[in-house]
């Protein structure tokens, strides 16, 4: 399920916000009551678990990308520009979800839980698929090498953000980066100008 109402969406938006600040165990569906001005039965009603609507809160935040996927990949572009395109989408959602991601990473490296990420997963082998589409059509076009391991190619991607992340005192120090504004900007124009080079340094021939 992908629809959602307004009420469903403000508890989202309050499991979100709790989930992040204090982890998905010391949170409780009280708290998220409470923030989102609802009582537990509607929760409940709603979602039915604490699990449950954790997996409600993946599929809430990442069902607009697919739609966005497909609709990059019948634009007419040449295959770079497609390149480009996705990686500025997907910096541009994952920064924008970063409290989303934090809890997903936590909970699936911590293993307490098995998170049921069947549609997750499902979602993710279909903008898997539409990458590889891409990188198809450049090798077609001889602008693409043809030894890429294109299921590597959103680790890269991911793997170069949250690192930046993850380091982000040690980045703001050497960078000069003041504010969270400014983190935000450098994120969006020379990080992922960066990733858009490596990238494609990785499709393209050796001259």
């Amino acid at each position: 399920m992908t629809d959602f109402n307004d009420k469903q969406i403000e508890i989202l938006q309050a499991a979100e916000t709790l989930f992040a600040e204090h982890g998905f165990d010391g949170t409780s569906v009280r708290d998220i009551a409470k923030i989102a001005n609802v009582n537990i039965a509607m929760i409940s009603y709603y979602f039915g678990s604490k699990e449950k609507l954790l997996e409600a809160l993946i599929m809430y935040r990442i069902s607009g990308l697919r739609l966005q996927m497909e609709n990059l990949y019948r634009e007419d572009l040449t295959p770079f520009e497609k390149i480009d395109r996705l990686i500025e989408l997907y910096i541009k959602r994952i920064n924008q979800n970063k409290g989303m991601y934090q809890i997903i990473h936590f909970e699936i490296s911590s293993g307490k839980r098995i998170i049921n990420c069947e549609a997750f997963n499902e979602m993710k082998k279909h903008n898997l698929d539409i990458l590889k589409s891409i990188v198809a059509e450049g090798q077609d076009k001889g602008l693409f090498r043809r030894d890429i391991n294109v299921v590597l190619l959103p680790t890269t991607i991911m793997g170069t953000y949250f690192h930046f992340q993850m380091n982000k005192p040690f980045f703001k120090d050497i960078l000069n980066l003041k504010t969270e504004e400014d983190i935000n900007h450098y994120v969006l124009t020379e990080l992922t100008d960066h990733i858009k080079k490596t990238i494609k340094a990785l499709l393209s021939y050796d001259k």
